[in-house]
């Protein structure tokens, strides 16, 4: 009867703390989950399923492990926060797989990503004819973002990406709009902005910017 209460105990105890653990380390759909996040939660659950099986080890000693997991999660999540390079590191950068309507073989291989992947993906959003699309990018979740061609003649449609993220500045998207860095500071200007590192994010698409400031650096 112990044995079948102990069991009781530990199950209740573990479902909290799991769902505390999970709670602190950030809301997040499980198709966007990170490989890093997804590394967590396995060796979270499997820390999880060990502490039911030996009942004679202090309880407190099994949950140890998996407070750890969860602080060395936050703390890392928080780091890339702050640090664009370190993001990119842990989660990847998105990767354009169709440019302008042409498919990069290369950029697919680097990902081991294939045709059939792509075909699958474009399906699922309604896609049949690869012509439809302007650009197709391998977000970091492995969820493929499309951007369909315009209807209109001779408009123009921009690379759909992030030209200054958390202050810095995004150089090779501003190689693949043909744009430097003394164009951005004098596109930067005429609307007011002189501090790059002020900048949480700045879009440019369609010709028209996006500007967000970071207001906790002011």
């Amino acid at each position: 009867m112990d044995i079948y209460l102990g069991i009781i105990f530990r199950t209740t105890v573990i479902y909290l703390v799991i769902w505390f653990l999970f709670r602190m380390m950030g809301k997040r759909e499980v198709g966007e989950l990170s490989v890093l996040d997804l590394v967590v939660s396995i060796m979270i659950g499997d820390i999880a399923v060990l502490s039911f099986e030996d009942l004679e080890k202090p309880f407190i000693r099994q949950t140890i492990p998996m407070f750890v997991l969860a602080i060395l999660q936050i703390t890392l999540a928080f780091a890339s926060l702050k640090s664009v390079k370190l993001r990119y590191f842990m989660d990847g950068k998105p990767l354009i797989i169709i440019n302008q309507g042409k498919i990069d073989e290369k950029a697919m291989r680097r990902q081991r990503y294939n045709f059939d992947d792509l075909l699958t993906q474009l399906r699922e959003q309604g896609i049949i004819d690869i012509n439809e699309v302007q650009f197709a990018i391998l977000e970091t979740s492995g969820k493929l973002s499309v951007i369909k061609k315009s209807d209109e003649e001779g408009s123009e449609s921009q690379v759909p990406f992030p030209l200054i993220v958390d202050g810095e500045v995004q150089e090779k998207n501003l190689e693949k709009i043909e744009k430097n860095h003394v164009w951005l500071l004098n596109q930067l200007k005429e609307h007011g902005e002189t501090n790059v590192k002020e900048i949480s994010i700045c879009g440019y698409i369609d010709g028209q910017f996006y500007i967000d400031k970071n207001e906790t650096k002011k």
